[in-house]
This record gives C-alpha cells, structure tokens and sequence, in this order.
C-alpha cells in the first residue's frame, strides 16, 4: 500500500520531504508533481525501482528515462554539453523541455539508450519538485506518468492513489499539475531535434 503525502504546492513541508527523500534513499517508488504532469520517480542506483516503472508503463529498452535535476550544475555532472547546447539549454531552463544528450560515466549504463548512449535530463519549475531534489542531492531517474493505452496522464494524487496504490510505495500530492507532459529536444546529433510537442514553447529551438 502507497503512502499518501500532502504537500503545499507552494511551500512544501519540510519535514513531508524530509520523509519522501528517506524513501527514496531506501528504495521507493514513488508518483510526484513537476511542472508538466505527475511522474515516476526513483534514486539512481535502485535498479528494481527502473524495473517497476518500465512494468507500471510496459516499456522496452529503448525508451529514454530521465534524470530530474535541481539545478543546472548538477544536469551538467551527467551530460555532455558543447559551448552552443550549453547557452540553448541554460536559456530554456527550468522549465517543461526534457533535453537528450551524450551522457557522461556518472550514468549508470541501464540508464543509457543502449545504442546512443544518451539519457534524458531536465530541471523542473515546481517548487514541490525542486525542494525534494535539493533534500536529495541527486537526480531523480523520472518518467511521465502515462498508463498504457490511456491517452493523458492522470492529474490527481487521490486517483493516483487509487489505481496505483499496489505498484507504488508513495504518492506526494500538491494538487492538479497539468496534463501536458514536457517538450523533448534531442540535442545528441549536434542540433537541435523536436522529439515531441509538449509544455515548453518548441519555437525556440526550431
């Protein structure tokens, strides 16, 4: 059974987070808001955690999760970013864009898309989000909270509960986030790529 966290969306408690990252430290899953829709979330080194999510959302191997970043020095310890990829991410964060980039050796390989050796990164503008990455102090591996076969993510930490009380071990609540999960820009080719038309306005990077 998942615990249920309410979380101002605003000024989250300090002490809810406190007890979330402690979850996550010792292996939960968990469903949390960011400033698109809720995602999965789990810490980088927990490789059952990677296995719920990709059975919660029937993925393969080739799907690119992503790192939750709390800030732009910590996105720039786990990608690999030229002077020009640098200034278009750095101008576009935080934010709804989810950039693919060369990841760097602090990724673990079962991470990586097994061919291009990329990886998903992002920084949120969610103040419920960023406040359980800086009580953290590492990314969250994440991924949109799209139930196969239903067409929007759901928007309701109560329903989330509900449905998904079995696979979960938490859900943080702040309150409907959106339905629109991010834009994603494939930067691993050199240029930019729209991968998908989400949240971030993708007429920057086209």
């Amino acid at each position: 059974m998942a615990k249920y966290f309410d979380v101002h969306p605003q000024t989250p408690q300090a002490r809810t987070i406190g007890t979330v990252a402690d979850s996550l430290r010792s292996g939960a899953l968990i469903a949390y808001p960011t400033d698109s829709c809720y995602a999965l979330g789990c810490s980088m080194g927990n490789r059952e955690g990677l296995d719920r999510i990709r059975a919660v959302r029937r993925l393969d191997d080739r799907h690119h999760f992503t790192l939750m970043c709390e800030n732009f020095a910590q996105l720039g310890q786990f990608v690999q970013l030229d002077n020009a990829v640098f200034r278009a991410v750095k101008a576009a964060t935080p934010g709804g864009y989810t950039f693919i980039l060369p990841a760097t050796k602090e990724v673990p390989r079962r991470l990586l898309h097994p061919k291009k050796k990329t990886v998903g990164v992002r920084i949120p503008d969610h103040a419920v989000t960023r406040a359980l990455l800086a009580e953290l102090g590492e990314p969250l591996v994440s991924s949109t909270l799209l139930l196969p076969g239903e067409a929007e993510p759901m928007t309701q930490g109560w329903e989330i509960k509900e449905r998904l009380d079995h696979v979960l071990d938490a859900v943080v609540d702040s309150g409907e986030c959106g339905t629109e999960p991010t834009t994603v820009v494939d930067f691993s080719g050199g240029t930019a790529e729209i991968v998908r038309r989400g949240a971030g306005d993708p007429a920057r990077f086209e």
